[in-house]
């Protein structure tokens, strides 16, 4: 496999496995363009591949480089990533979804195999006004859309421009921290602004 020479280096990357064969074959991966593979133990390197198959975990202590795990399995990346690898993908994953890992570890990310849905963290929920920060014409909006009308119509029936009823329509979703108008109005009714 070639690697695309025009992809950021990667630097030094230590591989912990006791399988001479699959070491043989990370470094094989690993080797082009400018990314060095190191496997003597204390040198200074950017991240590290654990084949977890065949290693004990590498020690993860203070100032230690982030570890990719290679799993077998979305079990396997549950246990790596709870003795504190930064990263877990399948054995089986190839030359350039490899490098792709090691760089985004090396870089202070967090990555997971697609499939591992399970190991994904959950998105952090948006913050939610206090209802007591929507203005008069806020909450006279809300009960516009509450009724289903669109843009137009709120700016129609309050007798404002389209540009005004939409600006307010964008403020009152983020203030509920909420992407769709239907929210909107579920989140609104919850906190008792409208009734539905």
């Amino acid at each position: 496999m070639v690697l695309d020479d025009s992809a950021p280096a990667l630097g030094r990357v230590l591989l912990v496995t006791s399988d001479p064969l699959v070491r043989a074959g990370l470094a094989g991966l690993l080797g082009g363009s400018g990314t060095v593979v190191t496997v003597e133990a204390g040198a200074p390197v950017d991240a590290v591949a654990w084949d977890m198959a065949s290693a004990p975990p590498p020690a993860l202590g203070p100032g230690a480089p982030p570890v990719l795990a290679l799993v077998q399995g979305e079990q396997d990346g549950r246990a790596a990533l709870a003795s504190g690898a930064a990263g877990a993908v399948l054995r089986s994953a190839d030359g350039a979804t490899l490098r792709a890992a090691l760089l985004a570890v090396s870089r202070g990310l967090v990555v997971t195999e697609h499939g591992f849905t399970s190991l994904r963290p959950a998105p952090e929920p948006r913050p939610v006004a206090a209802a007591e920060s929507f203005t008069p014409r806020e909450r006279e909006v809300l009960a516009l859309l509450a009724r289903g009308l669109s843009n137009r119509d709120i700016a129609d029936a309050l007798e404002i421009s389209a540009h005004t009823a939409k600006f307010h329509v964008n403020s009152i979703l983020q203030k509920l921290g909420v992407e769709r108008r239907t929210e909107a109005v579920v989140r609104a009714a919850r906190m008792g602004l409208v009734t539905l």
